[in-house]
C-alpha cells in the first residue's frame, strides 16, 4: 500500500492520470505517507463528464428495474467485499477496525438497497382530465449527468449517500471524494465498473481546486456536496452562474436539550456517543449540551464520568477505544485552535489537549461556563469537544439552541410528552431526535436549513431531489 498511486474511474475502467501533481496520502495514527493520489487535469475531468453524459443517453432510459437490479448488484458486492472496504477506510481515517464493518459498511449496503427499491416506486399525481378536453399526466424524469464532491469524515458512507440517489433516479455521476481519504471511493468505482455501464459513475481525483473545476464545469445539470459552509457558499455562487440544480449537505452545532427530569445517567451514556463517535467529525454530532440550571452540576459530572470512562481515544486495532484520530494535520490544528482560545469565563472540565506526540489524536473534552456568543458555542469545532451551557426556562433553552447559523440536528432529553412535541415543533432543525441522539435510517430524510444547506440525503425525499418533472398534456380531440 505504501508505494500505491491511485487512479482515476472512468468510464468503466481503471486509468493512470498523467497528472504532473499528486498528494501524499497521510495515516493520521502514524503520520506516515501510505500511498499518493493525482490532482486530475481538466483533460480528464473533461474525460469524465463525457463518458457520464454518453453513458446518459443509455442509462437515462433504462427501465426502473434495470436500475433497481443494477444497485442491488452493487449493494451484494459491496457487502461480499465488507471486510476490505472496512481495512481501506480504517487505513484513511484511522477509525476503529473492530466496528467498521457494523457501524458503517453494513449501513452502505442498507442505504444502496433501499434506493434501489427507491428506483420502481416512483409518486406522481395520477392522469386525468384537469381540463376539460384534455388529458395530463406527469413524468418523473432523471436530471442528467450530476457532479458530486463528498468530504472525509465518512468517506464511503458520503459516497453512497450522494450517488445512490442519483444513480436510481436513472443519472449518470462524477464523483471526488476528499484528497485525504480516497481508498474506499475509489475501490467503490472500481468495483462499480463491473456492474454498472461504463461512465455510469466516474471516480475523478483531486485537490480542492479540482472539486472546484468539477463543479464548475458545464456539463452538470446539478452539483452536490457534503462538506463546510464555505464550500457550499462558493458552490451556490458558482452554480448560480450556470443555473445549475444544487444540494448541499453543510456543517452543524446541534444543541442537546437536558431537562431535569431526564435520567442523567441515561442522558452521559447517549451523549458521550454522540458527542465522540468518530471522533466528533460529524455533522450532526452532539457538540452542545444545555441543561436545566437545577441538574447542571449533576449532568457535567456524570458527562465527565462517561467521558474518562468511555470516551477513550487509540489507534484502529487497540481495545476498548471509542474513536481514533482526527482526520489531519489541519484538523487537529483547527480542534487544538479553538480550545486554546476559550475566554478566560471557560472551564475546561475533561480533556483539552491532544494525546500523544505522534498520530492526530485528542482526548475527549467538556467545557462548562461558555457565553452564547464564544467562538467554541457559535462555530462548528468537528472535533472531539462537548460545550455545556444552563437554562432557567423553556424559552431561555430554545433561544440557545436555535441561536446559531446552522439549522441540522437537535435533540430534547425529557419524560414529558408535550414538551417533547413542542419542542420538536420549535426547535428550528432538519432532525429533532427525543431521548436520543445520532441515530439514521435510510428511510427518514437527512438535511437541514439556513447554514445546514438544502436538500435531503436518505429516504423517498432524498430520492426526489434527483429528479424532475415534466408535465405532458394531451388534446381530447
Amino acid at each position: 500500500m505504501s508505494a500505491r498511486v491511485l487512479r482515476n474511474v472512468i468510464a468503466g475502467e481503471s486509468v493512470e492520470s498523467s497528472a504532473d501533481e499528486h498528494l501524499d496520502l497521510i495515516d493520521p495514527v502514524t503520520e506516515e505517507v501510505y500511498g499518493q493520489s493525482p490532482v486530475s487535469t481538466s483533460a480528464e475531468i473533461d474525460a469524465a463528464y463525457a463518458a457520464a453524459n454518453e453513458a446518459f443517453r443509455g442509462w437515462g432510459r433504462a427501465t426502473p428495474a434495470v436500475r433497481q437490479l443494477a444497485l442491488f448488484r452493487l449493494a451484494d458486492a459491496l457487502e461480499a467485499h465488507a471486510e476490505e472496504f472496512a481495512d481501506l477506510e480504517s487505513l484513511d481515517t484511522g477509525k476503529p477496525r473492530a466496528t467498521l464493518v457494523a457501524d458503517e459498511i453494513d449501513q452502505s449496503v442498507d442505504q444502496l438497497r433501499f434506493f434501489a427499491g427507491a428506483a420502481r416506486d416512483l409518486d406522481g399525481r395520477s392522469a386525468g382530465e384537469y381540463l376539460e378536453g384534455h388529458t395530463s399526466f406527469v413524468r418523473r424524469e432523471p436530471i442528467g449527468v450530476i457532479g458530486q464532491v463528498t468530504p472525509w469524515n465518512y468517506p464511503l458512507n458520503m459516497a453512497i449517500w450522494k450517488i445512490a440517489p442519483a444513480i436510481a433516479a436513472g443519472n449518470t455521476v462524477v464523483l471526488k471524494p476528499s484528497d485525504t481519504t480516497p481508498l474506499s471511493t475509489v475501490r467503490l468505482g472500481e468495483l462499480a465498473a463491473g456492474i454498472l455501464p461504463p461512465g455510469v459513475l466516474n471516480v475523478v481525483l483531486g485537490d480542492r481546486s479540482t472539486g472546484a473545476a468539477l463543479l464548475q464545469h458545464p456539463t452538470p445539470q446539478m452539483v452536490a456536496i457534503t462538506g463546510s459552509v464555505r464550500a457550499g457558499m462558493e458552490v451556490a455562487k458558482a452554480a448560480a452562474s450556470d443555473l445549475k440544480r444544487v444540494h448541499l449537505e453543510l456543517g452543524g452545532k446541534a444543541p442537546a436539550i437536558v431537562f431535569p427530569d431526564a435520567d442523567p445517567v441515561a442522558v452521559a451514556e447517549g451523549l458521550v456517543l454522540a458527542a465522540y463517535f468518530n471522533a466528533g467529525q460529524d455533522c450532526t454530532a452532539a457538540t452542545r449540551v444545555i441543561v436545566h440550571e437545577s441538574v447542571h452540576d449533576e449532568v457535567v459530572a456524570a458527562l465527565v464520568e462517561r467521558a474518562r470512562t468511555h470516551g477513550r481515544t487509540g489507534g484502529p486495532r487497540e481495545e476498548g477505544i471509542l474513536y481514533g484520530p482526527l482526520n489531519n494535520a489541519h484538523q487537529l490544528e483547527r480542534v487544538s485552535g479553538i480550545v486554546d482560545r476559550l475566554p478566560d469565563h471557560a472551564t475546561i472540565v475533561a480533556g483539552g489537549r491532544r494525546q500523544g506526540d505522534v498520530g492526530y489524536f485528542y482526548e475527549a473534552t467538556i467545557v462548562t461556563g461558555l457565553r452564547q456568543d464564544d467562538e467554541a458555542v457559535q462555530e462548528e469545532i468537528f472535533g472531539p469537544v462537548l460545550t455545556v451551557q444552563s437554562f432557567s426556562t423553556e424559552e431561555e433553552a430554545l433561544a440557545l439552541a436555535n441561536g446559531v447559523r446552522y439549522a441540522l440536528a437537535s435533540s430534547v432529553w425529557t419524560s414529558d410528552h408535550a414538551r417533547a412535541m413542542r419542542f420538536s415543533r420549535d426547535l428550528d432543525f432538519g432532525c429533532v431526535w427525543i431521548n436520543t441522539h445520532i441515530p439514521f435510517v435510510s428511510d427518514m430524510p437527512h438535511g437541514g436549513f439556513r447554514h445546514s444547506g438544502y436538500g435531503k440525503d436518505l429516504s423517498h425525499y432524498g430520492f426526489e431531489d434527483y429528479t424532475r418533472l415534466k408535465h405532458v398534456m394531451s388534446f381530447l380531440g
